[in-house]
């Protein structure tokens, strides 16, 4: 389906999301926001785990979240889902093998020339493991994480806590890493009211983000969210890719995390991509164009 523009073949990119989609609230709005991104081509969505904390199921839960916001999306939404590990790993050698680390290594490992890119937006369980399973993955792909406490200490942050392991994993590779830590992720604020006249109003697929996410900040009464704001804090995921912000980052050392998720800078010779801004503007504005668009042609 046409968006009234076309995105020249040699500008595609290949795009792989891997989403813990039934955490919170705000995957479902990045899944949506990529699916209507002709700038991508579409290489399948990989449900993640989000840990124990509240259920046992979490990738299972994700993954039947991911396949219900296909549903809603018409024929925008033929991508194949595949299910991601159902746990974190175990130490920094073991891959949990999964369909969505199968799919990782596939899809780098193809003569497509198209440049790949794969983003997460919980933990990194199935990259890592990706990597463990085919080492020679790690110059075919960039990979976009949004996690990770700020720099240059580091913090508790719900997706590292999930996978400490993995992080460390993909940190000690050369696998090309765009990282965008909660204090930047963070910057991604919405209000409910913003929501409610600019996604709610746009079809089907909009009613149902915008009440997902009404059910959520009702059900979770203890002082998060804070009751009229939120944070679309996946959504760069997508907009880093068509923009990359080149003066809105620094290339620093990856760092070693502790298990309490501190930073430990312990080398010089391993960069990655760390992200001090990203522009919510340029991102919801483009997501809610798209949006009115997908909408109107329906």
């Amino acid at each position: 389906m046409s968006l009234s523009f076309q995105v020249p073949d040699r500008k595609r990119v290949r795009f792989l999301m891997n989403t813990d989609a039934k955490n919170e609230a705000d995957d479902q709005y990045a899944i949506v926001h990529a699916l209507l991104t002709p700038q991508f081509i579409h290489k399948g969505i990989i449900a993640a785990h989000f840990g124990t904390g509240r259920t046992m199921e979490s990738m299972e839960e994700s993954y039947a979240e991911a396949k219900h916001v296909l549903s809603l999306m018409g024929d925008m939404g033929n991508v194949p889902v595949y299910k991601g590990a159902r746990k974190a790993l175990s130490d920094e050698h073991t891959p949990v093998v999964s369909e969505g680390a199968e799919a990782i290594i596939r899809e780098a490992l193809s003569d497509d020339p198209h440049r790949l890119f794969v983003v997460f937006l919980g933990p990194l369980t199935d990259l890592a493991a990706a990597y463990l399973m085919e080492p020679r993955i790690e110059d075919r792909l960039t990979a976009i994480w949004i996690g990770g406490g700020s720099y240059p200490n580091g913090e508790m942050e719900f997706n590292l806590s999930n996978d400490i392991h993995a992080a460390n994993v993909v940190m000690n590779s050369r696998i090309p890493l765009w990282q965008v830590p909660r204090n930047v992720y963070g910057m991604m604020r919405v209000s409910l009211a913003e929501l409610a006249c600019r996604v709610k109003p746009h079809g089907e697929i909009g009613k149902y983000l915008f009440e997902q996410l009404i059910r959520f900040n009702d059900e979770n009464a203890d002082g998060w969210p804070r009751g009229e704001s939120w944070s679309l804090g996946d959504s760069p995921a997508i907009s880093l890719i068509m923009d990359d912000h080149e003066f809105g980052y620094e290339m620093k050392p990856a760092p070693r995390i502790t298990a309490d998720m501190h930073y430990v800078h312990h080398q010089s010779e391993r960069l990655i991509r760390v992200y001090r801004h990203v522009d919510a503007r340029y991102t919801l504005e483009d997501m809610y164009a798209k949006l009115e668009l997908f909408a109107r042609r329906q």
